[in-house]
């Protein structure tokens, strides 16, 4: 089986390390459009940009030829989307221009497309049909509690794939679960999409509650409600709360919102300590998708008629209208109500 995966930033390859240490040599292509890092990978042996100080298996080849990278597939190998959430409909759209055979398209960002809140699969359904030529033949998500740096040093992870097609997560599972890594497979690709989407603004959330030194007791409080609010939009949007429970809700919550790796988490921290969000970004040198989604995810709870109120405030912050202690204040001055 080929694999090509489209993002040679730190999650791109690393899962692209993960996927060479299992296949045949020359099976797995990462592709960048960048000729000058590929040369460098080549040449260091590892992506010094991204995941520097990883070693990466001699056996994956890299291609800075985005229709090489496309045409080099059949319609029994995988494609795996690693760009940020706004560039997946170009890429999906450009892939779908170029390829000679149904595409089976796997995507490893995180969040809603910002301008019109779509989930991931729903853009690529999308962009799917205005595309006469090009034909997906399957489709889904691969999301989980995951730091690129630990995956690509080959330590323990666990993932889930996420489609409609049992077909599919059974070719991501044959590439990926092997090693130190389990891949579990679901069918409710809407709870998995939204699950990564809610725990990177939580993330923020929490960061920020960290960086005012409020306390575990505040840091635990951000978490459990806001895994409420990510349980009520699920639901409505159509996908299982109990999803929410698994690997990719409560499990990518934790790590991300705690983890020092966090770029979210960073974010919050920064914010509390008195930077401007352009600042943050700049110093980050990697997407942090929280910023971009909270407006997505509050446009959807809006439309679904959902009350987010942790994701509400967090708009609020990432936007300059409030500040994060008034924002503090506002939950905290919230009225009663029942848990459940």
């Amino acid at each position: 089986m080929k694999v090509t995966l489209l993002g040679a930033g730190a999650w791109g390859t690393a899962m692209a390390a993960q996927a060479a240490r299992h296949l045949q040599d020359g099976e797995v292509c990462l592709w960048s459009r960048s000729k000058q890092q590929l040369e460098d990978i080549q040449k260091s042996g590892e992506n010094r940009a991204y995941l520097s100080n990883i070693k990466l298996p001699e056996g994956l080849t890299y291609e800075s030829d985005f229709s090489a990278a496309i045409q080099r597939l059949s319609s029994d190998d995988l494609l795996l989307i690693a760009t940020p959430m706004s560039g997946l409909s170009e890429t999906v759209s450009e892939a779908l221009k170029i390829a000679e055979h149904p595409l089976n398209i796997i995507w490893l960002c995180k969040g809603l497309e910002p301008n019109t809140a779509l989930l991931p699969h729903q853009v690529v359904e999308r962009e799917s049909k205005l595309h006469a030529h090009g034909i997906t033949r399957s489709y889904g998500a691969l999301s989980g509690p995951s730091f690129a740096r630990e995956v690509g040093a080959g330590m323990p992870c666990a993932l889930t794939i996420a489609s409609k097609f049992p077909q599919l997560c059974e070719k991501v599972q044959a590439v990926f679960h092997h090693g130190n890594m389990r891949v579990y497979s679901s069918d409710d690709l809407v709870g998995v999409e939204l699950g990564g989407a809610i725990k990177n603004v939580l993330a923020i959330a929490a960061g920020i509650g960290d960086g005012l030194d409020l306390g575990l007791n505040a840091r635990a409080a951000v978490l459990t409600r806001g895994l409420a609010e990510m349980m009520r939009l699920v639901k409505a949007a159509g996908g299982k709360s109990e999803t929410c429970m698994g690997l990719t809700g409560v499990g990518d919550l934790i790590l991300t919102a705690t983890g020092d790796l966090s770029r979210n988490r960073r974010v919050g921290l920064e914010l509390a300590a008195g930077k401007s969000l352009p600042e943050i970004l700049a110093s980050l040198g990697h997407v942090a998708e929280g910023v971009l989604c909270s407006a997505a995810v509050g446009d959807l709870a809006k439309r679904l008629g959902i009350e987010m109120p942790i994701i509400a405030m967090m708009r609020e912050v990432l936007s300059g209208k409030l500040k994060p202690q008034d924002a503090v204040k506002k939950l905290m001055g919230r009225d009663p109500k029942i848990e459940s």
